[in-house]
């Protein structure tokens, strides 16, 4: 953050606002392609109000959709990129096995995608990784490639490039209003900044951004419990650090899935969590109490004794997350129906970290009025009906 005393630069080539991981990935291509660019963060860095912080997220190739998986092999690239330039390692290959019943369609899509023909059974699950217990009736597909991600080591890397090649960083700055127009205007609690491109990656305060530009987006801002259960002997090699992430896939009892980590942020503890979570107003995320009762932690109670049960069936550490999700739980990735020189990254439904270079680099893309790389119809704003209409 500029000091007080020094005079404020106020006009930029592009603004992004919010800090979070696409946002700084998204401003450090822009930087990377010598667009003087301003990143505007509401809070100082780092926190926890948001979806980027803690310790830990999966990255895997593993996707249903074509469309991802199609995009994993140059994000696991930049992701490596930015470990190089940095001299920090972001990634731990452990393996991702993914859970569900035979022939379940999400499951399969996933092999094809993966390009794998074996299928583990409960017996072949539980001699390559003891700590789990699969019921009869159930298999499991393992994506090697997979691993965890360090979260809050990623989001400094990226703004740390960021930095390095000429952007400007402000944080503890509120945006108050923006002003549409072939040069945007963008009001903070400390300033006044001009820009001829701006780029919206807020994440769970998104809709009320696009709501100033007469956009109605459905985003849903969701809390998630995110939750550290404890080894019942400490030290068990079946369930510490060197176990793999794993996802469940059509289960009845998690219509929403469930997903866990190795043991790595808190020693002796495994991180699984239920994929869902209550719809909250971010700005009154902190009212909630992370005591709270929630059905979603007998859910995973319920399912830790039947799949994991060497963890304690009560979580011993439970944190806070935002996720913000759209209905069909694709990202929205498109420029302003309206004002083309806005473009909006919104709506990343839990499973957007591991993808952030990539998304990163499809916004900066939109922006500068580039072909993307990508087909970009699953992330169109116009799926949504009624959207185009508000927003004239």
């Amino acid at each position: 953050m500029a000091a007080p005393s020094q005079p404020q630069k106020s006009t930029y080539d592009v603004i992004v606002i919010g800090a979070g991981i696409q946002g700084s990935f998204t401003a450090c291509h822009l930087a990377q392609r010598h667009k003087d660019t301003l990143l505007l963060e509401q809070f100082h860095l780092p926190h926890s109000r948001g979806s980027s912080h803690g310790h830990s997220r999966i990255i895997r190739s593993a996707y249903p959709q074509e469309y991802y998986s199609r995009m994993m092999p140059e994000s696991f690239r930049l992701w490596q990129q930015l470990e190089a330039e940095t001299g920090t390692t972001l990634y731990r290959q452990t393996g991702l096995v993914l859970l569900g019943p035979p022939g379940e369609p999400e499951l399969e899509a996933c092999r094809r995608n993966l390009g794998v023909d074996e299928v583990l059974d409960a017996a072949a699950l539980a001699q390559r990784f003891p700590g789990f217990r699969l019921p009869a009736g159930q298999v499991a597909v393992l994506d090697s490639t997979a691993g965890v991600l360090f979260a809050d080591r990623a989001l400094r890397a990226v703004q740390e490039v960021f930095r390095r090649h000429g952007g400007t960083l402000r944080e503890g700055e509120k945006v108050l209003r923006i002003e549409p127009g072939a040069t945007v205007t963008v009001t903070t609690t400390a300033g006044v900044y001009k820009a001829p491109r701006l780029i919206i990656t807020a994440g769970a305060w998104t809709g009320a951004f696009v709501e100033q530009l007469g956009l109605h987006l459905p985003l849903q801002p969701l809390r998630i419990d995110v939750c550290y259960w404890r080894e019942k002997q400490p030290g068990s090699a079946c369930l510490g650090s060197v176990s793999p992430c794993f996802l469940t896939l059509g289960l009845s009892q998690a219509p929403h899935g469930i997903y866990g980590l190795p043991s790595i942020e808190y020693p002796g503890l495994m991180k699984v969590c239920h994929h869902h979570g209550s719809p909250i107003d971010p700005e009154k995320r902190d009212q909630i109490p992370s005591s709270a009762p929630s059905s979603d932690i007998a859910v995973l109670s319920s399912f830790i004794s039947s799949y994991l049960p060497g963890l304690e069936t009560q979580p011993a550490v439970r944190e806070a997350c935002l996720y913000t999700n759209t209905p069909d739980e694709d990202f929205i990735l498109d420029r302003h129906p309206k004002f083309s020189n806005i473009v909006i990254g919104a709506g990343f439904s839990g499973h957007g970290f591991k993808l952030a270079p990539v998304v990163g680099k499809l916004l900066c893309q939109l922006s500068l009025g580039e072909e993307p790389s990508y087909n970009m119809a699953h992330f169109a704003i116009t799926r949504f009906p009624g959207v185009l209409g508000a927003a004239q």
